[in-house]
């Protein structure tokens, strides 16, 4: 599952190739656009905070809470939800399943935003045999520890799994109940504060070819019928980005406020995440060029839900490149 690196395309060339007939004229605006948000700190909750996603996109905007991936995936399917962000496993699953979403655009590389906590006895992955390790089901956590298993030579019917949403796994680690954690931030962060200790990073798996990712979906329905809209919600999230990058304590301190967390917990998720940008996402690294980085990595993770059993092999898709959409961040940059 490794990424290629290519020479990029001239933008102009890139445009001419991903841009659609639908891009060249101005689509009608929505009533609202529906966001599914999770509750991890992330650059584009600044555009939840002041409110600039609507006044980019020119419409009212309605930001909806989920506790996981799959729930906003599922949103979306059912039409209750535009665009969502999710995590690169659940996503793969969702594609293989035919949900009928579009992959738009990377919206951060997880590096350390997402952890194993263990307790202060357990000092090594292969001690965690014999207990109780609890993660978000379907979750790019999930993916990560069961990577982790392979990797660090752990038999994993010798771990006692626990799937649990990242607030219950918090309580179960207070009641004493589990052993273990995979989780995202703050949660990792309040696991740690609860006398647990770190013994991986996802990012730390790179070196054995699985990555991890973001990614920002859309209904396929909404994209067709909204385009310059798509565009337009792209934009924005770059602007939220580079005034990340520009003060990553300012914005860390409003996105904590924005979402009722830990200023600190807060800034040390962000500073785990790698964000790259648009103009970038269109090399063939990421989402351009058809059998794009990004759609060999769908690939190798389906493949290994499949392997697990949480895929069917039957459902597997030849390619993930047709689900990848990267014309609404050609119309973006343009």
């Amino acid at each position: 599952m490794r990424f290629l690196p290519l020479f990029a395309a001239a933008l102009a060339a890139l445009t001419a190739v991903f841009a659609p007939a639908a891009l060249a004229a101005e689509s009608a605006k929505p009533a609202q656009v529906r966001l599914a948000y999770l509750n991890g700190p992330r650059p584009w909750i600044l555009g939840k905070a002041d409110d600039s996603f609507a006044k980019g996109l020119g419409v009212p905007v309605k930001w909806v809470n989920f506790a996981s991936g799959p729930d906003a995936l599922k949103a979306v399917a059912a039409g209750e939800i535009d665009i969502a962000r999710v995590g690169s496993v659940p996503v793969a699953a969702a594609l293989a399943r035919k949900l009928p979403i579009e992959v738009i655009a990377v919206a951060g590389v997880i590096e350390s935003s997402e952890r194993l906590i263990a307790r202060k006895e357990i000092g090594s992955i292969k001690e965690l045999e014999g207990r109780t390790v609890t993660y978000p089901a379907g979750s790019t956590a999930h993916y990560a520890l069961l990577a982790a298993f392979k990797v660090y030579g752990v038999d994993a019917s010798k771990v006692k799994q626990a799937p649990l949403k990242p607030a219950d796994e918090l309580a179960a680690w207070k009641r004493g109940d589990v052993d273990a954690a995979y989780v995202w931030g703050p949660f990792s962060q309040q696991l740690e504060a609860e006398g647990g200790h770190e013994l991986l990073k996802s990012g730390q798996l790179q070196k054995d070819g699985y990555y991890l990712f973001n990614a920002y979906v859309v209904s396929k329905k909404f994209a067709e019928a909204h385009p310059d809209s798509v565009s337009a919600f792209l934009r924005v999230f770059r602007d939220t980005v580079r005034r990340y990058k520009e003060n990553p304590d300012a914005a860390a301190e409003i996105i904590a406020r924005e979402l009722g967390q830990d200023v600190a917990a807060a800034k040390q998720t962000l500073a785990g995440l790698d964000f790259p940008d648009l103009q970038e996402q269109l090399e063939s690294k990421w989402l351009g060029g058809g059998e794009s980085g990004i759609s060999k990595s769908f690939a190798d993770t389906a493949r290994f839900l499949a392997d697990l059993g949480e895929l069917s092999r039957r459902d597997l898709p030849e390619s993930f490149a047709p689900f990848i959409n990267p014309s609404f961040i050609a119309g973006a940059v343009r």
